[in-house]
């Protein structure tokens, strides 16, 4: 459930996502309404968290980069919204040892985690490689899969399209985008090439 804070800032992001971009959802019903879950999407810009976190029911628990999560002005932020920062195994294994151990304990609490499998932004609009970190997450707390495709975010001034994110003004305001959810996967049936090539399926559709 929804803290009040947390209902008071999804309230406000909804609303600044709803102003930034013309917003269409197919599927998300699809995020089970209790219990703990994953949610596997695309990474295509620096705001993909902030919108899929406002149109989900339930609160997400979303595995942010350390380097993001830590900086100072948003920083607040993520820790409001139980943000896991997480670091590379050559980075900072300790780091990481804590993000998986975190993520493990939202899950057993019955809460839903969300995780971008790519771990970057792309930089071409293409769909990158998936990592095996969902695999190693399932593989200590099996629980269901919601492929989830972000569309229209390729060309937004977040993105890498126009070269480095919010490397100039908004070109404009208010264009479409599109978040859609396939079926929840059991965990005994993922991968993460499986799992790429379910959510390219929804990105192509």
């Amino acid at each position: 459930m929804f803290t009040r804070t947390e209902r008071l800032v999804r309230w406000i992001v909804r609303r600044l996502v709803r102003t930034l971009y013309r917003v269409r959802t197919r599927g998300l019903d699809a995020v089970p309404a209790e219990g703990a879950a994953l949610i596997v999407a695309n990474h295509v810009s620096y705001v993909d968290a902030l919108i899929l976190g406002a149109l989900c029911e339930r609160p997400v628990r979303f595995v942010v980069y350390h380097r993001i999560h830590d900086w100072w002005p948003l920083r607040w932020f993520f820790e409001l919204c139980g943000a896991i920062p997480i670091a590379s195994r050559r980075e900072d294994p300790e780091r990481l040892a804590r993000a998986m151990e975190k993520i493990d304990a939202y899950l057993a609490a019955g809460e839903v985690v969300g995780l971008f499998p790519e771990g970057k932004l792309t930089r071409d609009g293409a769909l990158c490689e998936f990592k095996p970190g969902v695999e190693r997450v399932l593989a200590r707390r099996p629980v269901p899969v919601v492929p989830v495709a972000l569309k229209g975010l390729w060309g937004s001034v977040f993105s890498y399209a126009h070269g480095k994110p919010l490397g100039q003004l908004p070109r404009r305001f208010w264009s479409r985008i599109e978040v859609v959810a396939g079926d929840a996967v059991p965990p005994a049936r993922v991968d993460a090439e499986a799992l790429r090539e379910r959510i390219a399926t929804l990105i192509a559709a």
